[in-house]
């Protein structure tokens, strides 16, 4: 807008002298192209101003303090980006969608994404660092990637809780019959002692009735 402002003519307007006496025409010209120029929000605050001059200072004390508000913003972004960590029980899903709303390039949200996971992901971002060029790769991709990872480990989860779990039932059911068959063994020798004992006794009161017989 100063460009053509002072192709115009019209930029003495804004930065004339404070002694100097302004030119009507050239100064409602020159508000002419500031209100063609700005949304219709600002112009409605800045529509009271008289001159092209008060109208410029007014839009420059706000989008000046509009760009440092947006820089301050910018970097605790930032901050918070290089701070990220995914935990344990977070999803893929979960994790990035903290990542919408960067207008960051793919190969850093990428970089990032696989500095952020768990160590269970490691065996999977080594390989894709070492296979494919991690700073070119889309990011969507590199995201289908974990999740297709992060599904089979869910499924190899699974299947394990299942297996030991047979396992662990297989094991308690040898144990009961195993225990079953030490009493029922234990049972038989207990009724052997006693007529073994039973015949001993019998036994020996035969011979001492013998003895007082002879």
């Amino acid at each position: 807008m100063e460009t053509v402002m002072d192709v115009q003519g019209l930029w003495e307007s804004i930065e004339s002298p404070a002694n100097v006496v302004l030119d009507e025409k050239k100064n409602k010209t020159a508000r002419s192209f500031i209100f063609q120029a700005i949304p219709e929000d600002v112009l409605l605050q800045v529509a009271k101003k008289k001159t092209a001059k008060e109208i410029w200072k007014s839009l420059k004390t706000r989008y000046v303090s509009a760009n440092r508000v947006q820089k301050a913003r910018l970097h605790t972004v930032t901050s918070e980006f290089e701070s990220l960590k995914m935990k344990d029980e977070e999803s893929i899903d979960d994790f990035t969608g903290k990542f919408h709303g960067l207008r960051l390039e793919d190969g850093k949200l990428v970089r990032k994404l696989f500095d952020a996971v768990p160590d269970r992901y490691l065996q999977l971002v080594a390989s894709m660092e070492q296979y494919s060029d991690a700073d070119s790769m889309p990011f969507e991709e590199a995201v289908g990637h974990l999740k297709a990872y992060e599904d089979r480990l869910k499924l190899r989860k699974g299947n394990t809780s299942s297996e030991s779990g047979l396992l662990l039932t297989q094991s308690e059911s040898h144990l009961g019959q195993k225990s079953l068959g030490k009493g029922y063994s234990s049972g038989g020798k207990g009724r052997g002692s006693n007529v073994e004992q039973g015949g001993r006794h019998n036994t020996w009161g035969r011979q001492s009735h013998r003895g007082r017989g002879g």
